[in-house]
């Protein structure tokens, strides 16, 4: 490993339990820092920031190390896990409600993110915690999909402005998110943004059956779903935010699906979406921290792409994962713009944001009333000067 002064102890102990799997090698390893000298309530802490508490739980259970820990400290990560359990049990009853509604309108559903992840590599035990499920449908079934859903009782999260509702299809790359019960569900139509639609195509294309409880939903193929997950976690860490939890799902699939993710078609996917240098900046900290051998071909772009600076962002959000200001929000800005295709559906866009409703604004600056919003809106203007300065 290269030289990681400043990394401590109860992070080196966080990172070797993202897994699900352990080597004599990596137990050991485990079980060392374990022992040693531990700051359990940072740790406690870390894990839960990292959103990997319940997982760390099962870990440490699994290699019969809980015994090391103070008993405040274990009954934290193991009520983190029974409530990760219960809250998982929760959306997949409430999923399969969803997914025989959709099937009755033969609506086919890819599952994405978490819940994908949780029913097939992580083996549905609770362990990949989650709070929203996403699912990937073609544009014009989301369409659909929304309104046999509003119907059947779920409610939707009101719109920034009036003018989204004609451009409620092409902001983003879902739906506002629907709520019935607690239960959140966001319904994507792009992942790979408006000019790799090709990509997420493809996602959809390949997904393959699988049967939930008598529901049929799909799930991706390891290799475009691997590189689909690269993508969503750089957009997190776009917004200066990335946890464990992130990283950890792609532990996993390559503990799991190794030999169908680490292919030359992984590369071929990654120079299509233009994220060949995001996905070898993304492998390096896995190569360094987690030591997973890479076939040459991947080794060959991660040496070519990524280094140091890989490394030490791995290492800024292992010890800060969120509440992190945003880097370049001017940056951020033209890029969501961007991805809003056609001229009149930007200008919409464009209108909504910087008119949001009443609702919106005193929900997001605290405002109690119309005269303290007023000069928010002003405030809002400001956002030209994004567009403006990159003319």
């Amino acid at each position: 490993m290269k030289n990681h002064h400043d990394i401590l102890n109860e992070e080196l102990l966080l990172t070797g339990l993202c897994r699900i799997s352990f080597n004599k090698e990596q137990a050991g390893m485990v079980k060392k820092l374990s022992q040693g000298t531990v700051n359990w309530d940072y740790f406690c802490r870390m894990a839960s920031e990292h959103g990997i508490a319940a997982l760390v739980y099962h870990n440490l259970e699994k290699l019969s190390l809980l015994d090391e820990l103070p008993d405040e400290t274990k009954n934290f990560l193991r009520q983190s896990l029974l409530i990760s359990l219960n809250r998982n049990t929760l959306n997949t009853s409430s999923l399969v409600n969803v997914l025989k509604l959709l099937n009755k309108h033969k609506i086919k559903t890819v599952l994405l993110k978490g819940i994908a992840l949780e029913l097939t590599v992580y083996e549905n035990e609770g362990i990949r915690q989650m709070t929203d499920i996403d699912v990937l449908m073609k544009r014009e079934d989301c369409l659909k999909a929304r309104s046999l859903l509003l119907a059947d009782g779920f409610v939707e999260m009101p719109l920034k402005s009036v003018f989204y509702k004609y451009i409620i299809g092409y902001i983003g790359k879902h739906l506002p998110t629907l709520i019935k019960d607690k239960f959140r569900l966001e319904l994507h139509h792009e992942l790979f943004g408006k000019d790799k639609k090709l990509l997420t195509r493809l996602l959809y294309d390949t997904s393959h059956p699988k049967e939930i409880n008598g529901a049929k939903a799909f799930i991706p193929d390891p290799c475009i779903f691997f590189l689909y997950l690269v993508k969503h976690l750089s957009k997190h860490e776009m917004n200066n935010e990335s946890q464990l939890r992130l990283y950890t799902d792609l532990v996993v699939m390559i503990e799991k699906e190794g030999k169908q993710i680490l292919t030359p078609e992984l590369i071929e996917y990654s120079e299509k979406a233009g994220m060949t240098k995001t996905l070898a900046m993304h492998l390096e900290p896995l190569r360094e921290f987690w030591r997973i051998s890479f076939p040459e071909c991947i080794n060959e772009i991660i040496d070519k792409y990524s280094g140091q600076d890989s490394l030490n962002s791995f290492q800024f959000f292992l010890k800060s994962p969120k509440n992190n200001p945003v880097r370049d929000r001017s940056r951020l800005y033209r890029h969501t713009f961007n991805e809003v295709p056609g001229f009149h559906r930007k200008l919409l866009f464009l209108l909504g944001d910087l008119f949001p409703s009443v609702s919106f604004m005193k929900k997001r600056y605290n405002c109690p009333g119309i005269l303290c919003i007023i000069p928010r809106y002003f405030l809002r203007w400001g956002k030209l000067w994004y567009l403006i300065k990159k003319i």
